[in-house]
């Protein structure tokens, strides 16, 4: 007991121990010893062709090169032997030549078996058979007769082939014989009918066998089928045809496709549906063929075992059949055996996990002998699936196979245990470069070899330890996985493989890069046909991948079409036809990823024109017009205009009847009389218009009476005595008829008498002459022709001719408001002297004079207004103050004016005058000026006098009291006295009637100075002499401040020891080794600035102003210095600044930075 647990404990043990073995899937070196290893081979079952090679393949590899060896039916097969069998030089393949001889001598199960000095590897057995097409056996088909609404069933019945022929029913001219819900082919060929109808009856129901391997077809003797109609069979339930009975049985086997099939016979036909009992149809792995009576589950798994229930149904009933599915399984791999490699000393376990229904029985194998024969091995131990292999020595290399089967099946798998002392190697080339999109997984392999197998650790940039973690992953194999690479993750990477043998390393490097990204994608375009489309396409991608962009249409290339033009960033198609509509996608592509996207191009155009114009429902009045719309071109049709043409009055002139919505396709026209009409239609849409149809067929109406008279009809004096009657003529499509006349009637308005009349042809106008001036007239027009009388004309009311009128306005008055606007009065003139429409009055002004002028001195100014409709007043504005007007009216007519009324007379009142005509200032003294002026231009009354206003100024304010005097109208000079000398003076004078002062004249003047008294000078800053003198010291002092600041800053020799030993400061920043420049000064009390520098007006001092390198200075940076350390040369001026450095670099110094350097 105690020895058996420890036999399970140490089992246990084992088993974690080994696990790393187990699940490595490592690769021998070509270069080291190692068993046989299988790489291809031929599949299990072989059917061939007898007109082609037999080629069963068996490649392997090995060190040393295995030989290869077959057996035929479990026997040696001896290939040197046989002339028509050649194994490929280096391999084990075997090429069979079967032509000339019988071909089904070489039948039968194959094996390959590869063996070097490490151990013996065994191929699948390989079934080989050829492919047969017989032929059918000759039967001799009798006439199948049978009754309407029966059902029937023509069986097929093909040769057994290899593989099994597809089937097909067709009749004697190879048409297929059409399959629906009625008629349907059953899995193994047969033919079924759930009623026959008497279209079923042909003497040519063919059946035909395909043989996929010889291409062959073979032809089953026709059928003949007579359906009878004496004794028809009624309406009846559902049955079954297949399968029979209640219940049927399935096997299927895991992982192929189970088929189920149900076909019903009925009447009417029946519908088949499919329900699995206590379960649901597994979803995505069914499919339904054959009209609902065929039931397919791919993949099938042991959940689908189960009761399948198929339903046939129709108006008169149910069947029901149950199929009871079983599931199998060959054996399938759960887990392979795979290969090992051991050290000396090693142990390692060797497993096959398989799986199947029934329980697969696992035999085990060593180089091609079974375990149980094989010699007896202390270190090897077998339990079922399992071979553990313990303390492995070298030379006990070995090759062993695994072998599960059951009734279904069996799998062979090879793994080889190769037992080797190496130290490691890393298999990886080195300094492998990397490359990876920014957030994608990035993986670093160190694909390495070694017995024992190595460990493998990494390491970043030669310093830091990678451990598996959030972010990394070191998987078994030794690839290093980055989860989500970032930029920071570039860098050199370095791989170290280790075992008790010794250690390699391995250097890699990893390149994160930028993804390429479509920044502008194409975008939904809509073209006009012939014009141009444009899609754009801009991307941004890593500056060290190079991107290619591609353009396809519809998902395949661009035609081959000089009008396509790629561009750089896009596709500009030229001439845009209709076939350039489709979906256009723009791929960018690097070595490490790709971008798309897609846009559709819509072309437009006119829409094609209608046809098949048609003419229906024809009637005297009406008639009905269809048509055949065109193509759109991806533009919806708006509307239909429909136009006709006259053929008899107008005949090429086409004229809009009438429109339709671009939904209809017809349209009832309303029609005149006595038309020949042709109807053409064109379609609209947002594009345009269409070319027109094809004319439709001729269609003539009878002429009739008109239906309608003359529009505009008017009558209008052209002279004092007669009246013009005109209208608007009918047009030929309006005449209705033949023989189109006018019938003009005119009547004196409220004057009891009848009407007077006249027919009159081919004209628009009547002239009635002999009446009285300007009296209504009732008049009408009424249209007729040879049929008959138009409609009952309107009356519309006429005026006889105008004349002048024959009397002015009386009792004219005149009110003056103010000295600018009057207002004027008058009595009409009666309507009986008007003589026509009266449209108004015509008012006669004009100014004789001013009231203050003798007569004949002013010109007279003359004007008119005229007061529309009729008035008896009106408003005259503008006048002028202080003036003597006339006045006189007419009345007015279309004819002219009138005579004249009586001539009135009115005086406008006083008003304000205008300014003095002049102001002049003349004679300045110390404290005096003289001022002379002149009378207003327009006095506009009376003038009374003036008013003078004074005060001292200077140019921006007031430096004095305001002064007034008075003058007579008489006065026209003044002497101003006790003025201040040397000072300007401002003058207002106005002129003034008893109505106010008028707008002033202003002028200035200036006292003289006094010369001779220089302490009286008032004020020394505000002369413009002293101001000017005093820009002149401070440019002076400027420029000489400027010099200064130069010379200093230029120096001649800097003694830099000199002044590292005055200044002994610790703040004092030494030289800088990298560039060479001078450390700032810092004093933390004041915050002098260094001598020479420049100092912002924040009081810092810029680096990148002040820190200036002695080679900025210097003559292409060729400086030197003497013994003492002093520098040598003149500074030559300081080299531009970098253009980012902006208006901080360019400006130059302030003289306030230039005297802040020197303190």
């Amino acid at each position: 007991m105690d020895g058996k647990r420890t036999w399970v404990a140490t089992f246990s043990a084992v088993l974690l121990i080994l696990l790393s073995h187990e699940t490595s899937a490592l690769e021998v070196p070509l270069d080291l010893p190692q068993p046989p290893t299988i790489t291809l081979q031929s599949p299990k079952d072989y059917i061939f062709d007898p007109r082609e090679n037999i080629v069963i393949h068996c490649e392997a590899k090995g060190k040393p090169h295995p030989g290869f060896s077959w057996t035929r039916n479990g026997t040696h097969f001896d290939v040197e032997s046989d002339s028509k069998v050649l194994m490929k030089p280096g391999s084990g393949t075997l090429v069979i030549d079967i032509s000339g001889g019988k071909a089904e001598a070489y039948e039968g199960t194959y094996q390959c078996i590869v063996h070097n000095e490490h151990g013996t590897a065994l191929s699948n057995k390989v079934v080989i058979r050829q492919s047969r097409s017989p032929l059918w056996t000759k039967e001799r088909n009798e006439v199948i007769q049978v009754q309407t609404g029966d059902f029937l069933v023509l069986h097929c019945r093909p040769p057994a082939g290899l593989p099994p022929p597809d089937i097909v029913w067709m009749d004697s001219n190879f048409q297929r014989l059409p399959l629906d819900s009625r008629v349907s082919q059953a899995l193994n060929g047969d033919l079924y009918f759930s009623n026959v109808l008497p279209e079923d009856s042909r003497p040519d129901y063919i059946c035909y066998a395909r043989f996929p391997h010889t291409q062959t077809i073979q032809q089953k003797q026709p059928i003949s089928v007579t359906v009878l109609n004496n004794s028809p069979r009624g309406e009846h339930r559902p049955s079954f045809m297949t399968p029979l009975g209640a219940t049927s049985t399935k096997m299927a086997l895991r992982g192929e496709t189970l088929v189920l099939e149900c076909i019903a016979e009925g009447l009417p036909t029946p519908n088949i549906t499919w329900q699995k009992d206590g379960g649901e149809l597994p979803t995505g792995r069914k499919k339904f063929h054959n009209f609902q009576k065929m039931l397919q589950i791919h993949d099938v798994t042991e959940a689908d075992a189960g009761d399948y229930r198929c339903k046939a149904t129709n108006s008169l009933g149910v069947a029901q059949h149950v199929i009871k599915v079983t599931v199998k399984a060959a054996p399938f791999w759960i887990g392979a055996p795979r290969n090992l490699i051991l050290a000396p000393n090693e142990t390692g376990i060797l497993t096959c996990r398989v799986g199947g229904e029934p329980k697969p029985k696992i035999n085990w194998f060593v180089n091609g002998v079974s375990i149980d024969n094989a010699p007896k091995d202390r270190s090897r131990k077998v339990d079922d699936d399992t071979v553990i292999l313990s303390h492995v020595q070298s030379g006990s290399s070995a090759v062993y196979q695994c072998n599960a089967s059951n009734e279904f099946g069996y799998l062979l798998a090879n793994a080889f245990v190769s037992v080797l002392a190496e130290p490691p190697r890393v298999l990886t080339p080195p300094n492998r470069v990397y490359q990876v999109i920014t957030n994608n997984p990035a993986l670093l392999h160190c694909a390495s070899f070694g017995s024992p197998i190595p460990t493998i650790t990494w390491f970043k940039d030669m310093q830091i330890s990678i451990k598996n973690g959030d972010h990394y992953v070191i998987h078994e194999n030794g690839t290093l996985e980055i989860h989500v690479a970032q930029p920071l993750n570039s860098g050199k990477y370095t791989c170290i493989a280790t075992n008790n043998l010794g250690i390699r390393e391995n250097h890699v490097y990893l390149e994160v890069k930028e993804p390429t990204r479509i920044l502008t994608p194409p975008e939904y375009k809509v073209v006009q046909r012939g014009m141009s489309a444009s899609f754009e396409c801009k991307v941004k991608h890593d500056p060290s991948l190079v991107p290619t962009m591609s353009w396809l249409k519809d998902n395949e290339e661009l035609p081959d079409d000089e009008r396509f033009v790629v561009g750089e960033d896009r596709l500009t198609i030229k001439d845009v036809t209709d076939e350039d509509q489709g979906t256009y996608t723009c791929n960018t592509n690097t070595t490490l990823d790709q971008d798309s996207a897609s846009a559709m191009l819509t072309v437009v155009g006119k829409p094609d024109p209608p046809t098949g114009l048609e003419l229906t429902d024809q009637m005297e009045r009406s008639v009905q017009l269809s048509w055949t719309p065109g193509d759109e071109h991806n533009s919806p049709t708006q509307k239909f205009l429909i136009q006709y043409e006259d053929l008899l009055h107008q005949p090429g002139v086409w004229l809009n009847l009438t429109e339709v919505e671009g939904s209809i396709t017809k349209a009832q026209l309303n029609l005149s009389p006595y038309i020949y009409y042709s109807f053409r239609v064109f379609a609209v849409n947002q594009v345009g218009y269409s070319e027109p149809s094809q004319p439709s067929s001729q269609y003539r109406t009878n002429p009739a009476a008109p239906d309608e008279n003359p529009t505009n009809v008017q009558g209008i004096g052209k002279t004092a005595e007669n009246l013009v009657i005109s209208w608007t003529p009918l047009t030929g499509f309006q005449s209705n008829g033949p023989g189109l006349v006018y019938k003009v009637q005119w009547r004196q308005k409220d004057v009891d008498e009848d009407w007077s009349s006249e027919s009159v042809a081919n004209v628009s106008h009547f002239v009635v002459s002999g009446i009285p001036t300007y009296v209504p007239y009732e008049i009408k027009v009424q249209a007729l022709n040879d049929y008959g009388n138009g409609p009952e004309p309107e009356v519309m009311i006429g005026y006889s001719g105008e004349d002048l009128p024959l009397s002015g306005p009386d009792n004219v008055q005149v009110i003056v408001h103010n000295s600018t606007l009057a207002e004027v009065h008058w009595e009409p003139v009666p309507p009986s002297s008007v003589r026509g429409k009266l449209l108004g009055y015509k008012v006669y002004y004009q100014r004789e004079r001013g009231l203050h002028e003798a007569e004949g001195e002013a010109m007279k100014e003359e004007h008119t207004l005229t007061f529309s409709g009729n008035r008896s007043d009106g408003r005259l504005p503008g006048l002028r103050p202080y003036s003597l007007y006339n006045l006189s009216i007419r009345a007015l007519n279309s004819k002219g004016e009138g005579p004249t009324s009586q001539t009135k007379t009115f005086e406008t009142l006083e008003g304000v005058p205008g300014p003095p005509s002049f102001l002049n200032v003349i004679n300045p003294t110390l404290d005096s000026l003289t001022l002379k002026w002149g009378p207003p231009k327009e006095n506009n009354g009376r003038l009374i006098g003036y008013t003078l206003t004074y005060q001292p100024v200077n140019t921006t304010s007031v430096l004095g009291p305001l002064q007034t005097k008075n003058f007579l109208a008489n006065e026209t000079t003044i002497i101003l006295e006790n003025l201040n000398s040397s000072m300007l003076y401002e003058f207002h004078l106005t002129a003034k009637t008893i109505k106010g002062s008028g707008p002033a004249r202003v002028e200035e003047a200036v006292t003289v100075m006094d010369t001779t008294v220089l302490s009286r000078q008032v004020d020394i800053a505000t002369q413009g002499w002293f101001i000017g003198l005093m820009c002149v010291i401070a440019l002076l002092i400027l420029v000489l401040l400027i010099v200064c600041f130069i010379k200093r800053n230029k120096g001649g020799k800097y003694p830099v020891k000199e002044k590292e030993d005055a200044h002994q400061d610790p703040e004092i920043q030494p030289m800088k080794e990298d560039d060479g420049t001078f450390g700032e000064y810092s004093d933390t009390e004041d915050h002098k600035p260094l001598k020479g520098s420049r100092t912002p007006s924040n009081g810092t001092v810029r680096r990148d102003e002040s820190d200036d390198s002695l080679v900025d200075y210097g003559e292409g940076g060729d400086g030197q210095f003497n013994e003492d350390g002093s520098f040598i040369g003149q500074y030559s001026g300081k080299k531009e600044k970098d253009t980012h450095e902006g208006n901080e670099s360019s400006e130059a110094p302030s003289p306030v930075n230039a005297m802040n350097s020197f303190v």
